[in-house]
């Protein structure tokens, strides 16, 4: 018999300060209880805090969410939305934040120092990836020359110091093509080193499942703007299948290693669509200035009825700072033994858009507070 939590009444943040205070109720192991879960967590008795060295009681619980509401957070009655081929909307994804407009805007371009020589090998290689993904897309960006203004719009992109929206989509669709691998492959390996061991992931494998997924869906709301040619998706399949095998053999010799390599390959990521926007608030981008948010766009970030592509690639852009920002921790970490601090919960979007990572000791420091929150929500135990 285990002693379980039943449900926890926290607050899951959606755009509004009136939705943010709105309480939902999660529940854990869907066998035992009525509603399920994203993260489940199952318990059994006393555990380590890996990260501090000190048993506690493994009473598993979840901190607040930012994915905003859910199928199975409406009323019993509510009708679920589907489309007009019956695919069924909203709560087939898994975890992932959603922003107000102040977060949105907050994330800031950050560069981690390389400091050690498995973070040099690490910066090394995203600078070779780089060079080889602006080739594949023909991605440039050149300074532009002192007298810009006086130069038309089509006179400044012949002249390579821009990119019209076509080169762009194709830099983007690349770019995403390849960038929901590493989540994927960290995640398998970590499931199959799991069986193998017999013993439990410390919270790692749901979160490198979750990047996966957000990266995907980045790729699946530009696919709405243009479908690929045949010789774009052989370049996609032929990038992937390199890419694939070789970041799964390096996971393999250093998953650190690995991890810092997508920490700084998301600090690039940040850079492109911070670049985006510029180009699109300046006017240069002018077919994408009042286009509407697709539709998979609007369900997957909970975005207005009149959120444009902009507003799009803000959010884009906000995942892939939230990337930076976990990878780099993660990279921090010792991955035989340590707890993802990002199992539970995450630091709010300020946080992961104006830092660069969390410590090893502030990860610690994380999991603690992440600990004393579930404490403090959760209800009397319920004997299963």
């Amino acid at each position: 018999m285990h002693s379980l939590p039943s449900t926890v009444a926290l607050g899951r943040m959606v755009p509004g300060a009136a939705a943010r205070a709105l309480p939902i109720h999660r529940a854990f192991l869907a066998p035992c209880l009525a509603a399920a879960t994203k993260r489940s967590l199952s318990t059994s008795g006393p555990r380590m805090n890996i990260l501090k060295g000190q048993k506690t009681d493994e009473k598993s619980s979840l901190g607040p969410g930012a994915e905003g509401l859910h199928i199975k957070d409406l009323p019993p009655k509510a009708s679920v939305p589907v489309t007009t081929d019956n695919a069924i909307k909203g709560d087939w994804v898994l975890f992932h934040p959603v922003y107000t407009p102040e977060e949105l805007r907050s994330v800031e371009v950050l560069f981690r120092e390389s400091k050690t020589f498995s973070d040099k090998v690490a910066h090394s290689f995203v600078k070779i990836a780089r060079w080889a993904f602006d080739i594949a897309s023909g991605y440039k960006h050149k300074p532009l020359p002192p007298n810009a203004s006086e130069m038309s719009l089509e006179e400044l992109r012949k002249g390579g110091y821009l990119m019209d929206e076509t080169q762009w989509l194709r830099r983007i669709l690349f770019l995403e093509s390849i960038a929901a691998v590493p989540g994927m492959v960290a995640a398998a390996l970590r499931h199959l080193r799991s069986l193998r061991l017999m013993r439990r992931d410390h919270g790692w494998i749901h979160t490198l499942l979750e990047e996966a997924e957000n990266e995907r869906m980045h790729l699946m709301t530009f696919m709405t703007l243009k479908n690929p040619s045949l010789l774009f998706r052989a370049m996609v399949l032929g990038a992937q299948g390199v890419f694939y095998n070789a970041f799964f053999l390096c996971y393999m010799i250093s998953p650190s290693t690995c991890h810092r390599f997508v920490g700084h390959l998301e600090e690039e990521a940040v850079v492109t669509y911070t670049r985006c926007i510029q180009e699109i608030e300046a006017g240069r981008l002018p077919a994408w200035t009042d286009v509407p948010a697709p539709a998979i766009a609007k369900d997957y970030w909970r975005l207005g009825d009149d959120a444009k592509f902009l507003d799009v690639v803000y959010a884009v852009r906000s995942d892939e700072s939230t990337h930076r920002f976990v990878n780099h921790s993660l990279a921090s970490l010792k991955y035989e033994t340590d707890v993802n601090p990002f199992a539970l919960r995450e630091p709010d979007m300020t946080t992961k858009g104006s830092r660069i990572c969390f410590e090893r000791d502030e990860a610690a420091k994380f999991v603690d507070e992440s600990h004393r929150l579930m404490q403090s929500k959760t209800d009397k135990p319920v004997e299963v």
